[in-house]
């Protein structure tokens, strides 16, 4: 039988090759920060890192890693079991008062990913009866949540209110309402307009969800993510998020938010019951991350001078720019092969991006994604955008 279906997967990944869309990895060399080392023949190439999600450069900080060491040596390294068997240790309860306070909620539950945060929040909460409006442009992860749920479905244009409002009204039918939107939208950088949305949630009985990955530690005055943003700390019922791009790096998920709503998916959240428990190294990284998130604005501080810099050198350098309030800078090139030249000529140049084109973006959008971190020094900046002005120009995107 699998010879069969071998020359099935053959030709299919020979169509996804000649369409221009395989993705290949390149291997890092040393620890992840805003300068890397890639394998190379040879030794290894040394670029400037502008595609990881290490918005606050904490992926190689010296006091994430002390606690992780110190954590692995009083606690061990794996848990060897799910939460409510024999999974749970003191640091991860700790770890979910600290996210609690962090965001001005009232629980909070720790998942091995955002992505099973997302997958397992919608069925537990929600049955045929009730009704889930998504944002068109929400994570993979808030759409296979919501395909796991029997709630009716309803989908509103990105950040488009008005279409939101029609949504809604349509979803009167049903008994609950829930409006679902990332924070910060992965491959756009554009913020959700979450006060409008808390407004008509308040007008039309609906509850609201916010992934809020790309936007915690980054969105906000202080980095407390769109909460902040729009001042509705703790108005919000649900919030999920992850430990592995601002707040540190790693792996882990969490969903923070009302009490009895966190309690239930302790009870019922499918992704929860049944994987591992965190190791432990990896929720003390997450407490230390948090702790240096609240004593001092530094390191947000430093991400948000980074960013504008950068965009505001590269809009005045000509490029097409997504319109963006977060350390997300969507170069626009259309072309998926062009999105794949550009960024393995900037890879000469010494700069590491990634080209995205479908299917993780629409077809005909493809682009470059630069991710700007407060590890980033000016002169890694200034040799970015200059590196993006000479392929340009070679590539015939600028004049």
């Amino acid at each position: 039988m699998y010879t069969n279906f071998q020359h099935h997967l053959q030709e299919e990944l020979k169509q996804i090759e000649s369409a221009g869309l395989y993705k290949r990895e390149r291997i890092i060399v040393s620890p992840q920060t805003s300068g890397i080392q890639v394998a190379a023949e040879g030794k290894p190439a040394e670029v400037i890192n502008f595609c990881a999600n290490n918005y606050l450069g904490l992926a190689d900080n010296p006091e994430l890693i002390a606690a992780a060491k110190d954590c692995m040596d009083r606690r061990g390294y794996g848990m060897a079991s799910v939460r409510f068997i024999c999974g749970t240790q003191d640091t991860h309860k700790q770890l979910e008062r600290a996210i609690s306070e962090f965001f001005g909620t009232e629980d909070t539950i720790l998942y091995a990913s955002c992505f099973d945060a997302n997958g397992g929040l919608f069925e537990p909460l929600l049955t045929a009866d009730d009704a889930i409006i998504s944002d068109a442009l929400n994570h993979a992860s808030i759409i296979d949540g919501v395909r796991l749920c029997k709630a009716v479905r309803y989908r509103y244009a990105n950040g488009d209110m008005a279409d939101l409002e029609r949504q809604l009204q349509a979803a009167q039918a049903q008994r609950f309402r829930i409006i679902a939107t990332d924070g910060v939208f992965s491959m756009d950088g554009n913020v959700c307009p979450l006060d409008r949305i808390y407004e008509l949630a308040q007008k039309y009985d609906a509850m609201v969800m916010v992934d809020e990955s790309h936007s915690a530690g980054v969105v906000g005055r202080t980095g407390h993510g769109v909460t902040e943003r729009y001042n509705l700390r703790g108005k919000i019922e649900v919030i999920t998020g992850t430990l592995g791009k601002a707040f540190g790096g790693s792996v882990g998920g969490f969903t923070t938010g009302r009490k009895e709503i966190i309690d239930l998916l302790r009870q019922r959240s499918r992704p929860y019951l049944f994987s591992n428990s965190l190791p432990p190294m990896i929720a003390a990284a997450g407490l230390k991350t948090l702790e240096i998130l609240t004593r001092s604005n530094e390191l947000q501080d430093r991400l948000h001078n980074n960013t504008e810099y950068f965009i505001g050198k590269m809009k005045a350098a000509g490029f097409d720019i997504k319109p963006t309030e977060s350390a997300i800078c969507a170069v626009m090139l259309y072309d998926a092969k062009l999105s794949q030249d550009f960024a393995a000529a900037l890879q000469q140049e010494g700069i590491y991006v990634t080209g995205f084109y479908y299917p993780v973006v629409p077809k005909d959008q493809a682009r470059i994604r630069v991710q700007v971190s407060a590890a980033h020094t000016r002169d890694q900046l200034d040799r970015g955008v200059n590196a993006f002005i000479k392929v340009a120009k070679q590539l015939g995107v600028l004049k």
